[in-house]
């Protein structure tokens, strides 16, 4: 009896947390939100999927005639499973930490932010000028003009007690 009291609460806390963040983006109050927004939502949660699964999911959650919309009712569903199965979990710190060392060729304990720039666009999925932008005025110690190991790390690291 216990573990089905546990396994429903873990239910409700998780669909309230989605709640929650749909409803952030759900400026019309009609239990929809632009398409646009399902990744930002989803990386909310503390979900990090590639931007292939992350079309895959938007295929899932749209309706047979693609609107622009996602709806609340499909959206929960798959992403209680999402968050159950937890699946596209964030990579933990030490996996970051030894990342960013195999990119620091010079062995000096930071990244220009050049560097880091070339990687982003050049390798694996590509950024965005604008999320490149974004990420190097959180990660560039403002008075050294680096990326440091520590900073770097903590600004990629998700805080999953949310």
């Amino acid at each position: 009896m216990a573990n089905k009291f546990n396994a429903e609460s873990i239910i409700t806390e998780t669909q309230k947390r989605i709640s929650n963040a749909f409803d952030v983006f759900d400026h019309e109050c009609n239990k929809t939100v632009d398409v646009r927004e399902i990744g930002t939502i989803i990386r909310s949660l503390g979900c990090f999927p590639s931007e292939d699964e992350l079309h895959d999911i938007i295929a899932e959650l749209e309706d047979e005639e693609p609107t622009g919309f996602v709806r609340y009712e499909k959206f929960l569903p798959t992403m209680t499973k999402i968050l159950l199965e937890r699946k596209f979990r964030p990579f933990t710190e030490d996996l970051l930490l030894q990342a960013f060392k195999v990119l620091d060729q010079q062995k000096n304990g930071h990244l220009e932010p050049e560097e880091l720039t070339k990687y982003l666009t050049q390798e694996g999925e590509s950024f965005t000028q604008e999320e490149i932008d974004e990420m190097l005025s959180a990660a560039v110690d403002p008075d050294k003009n680096v990326i440091l190991y520590k900073d770097f790390v903590s600004m990629m690291t998700f805080d999953d007690t949310r």
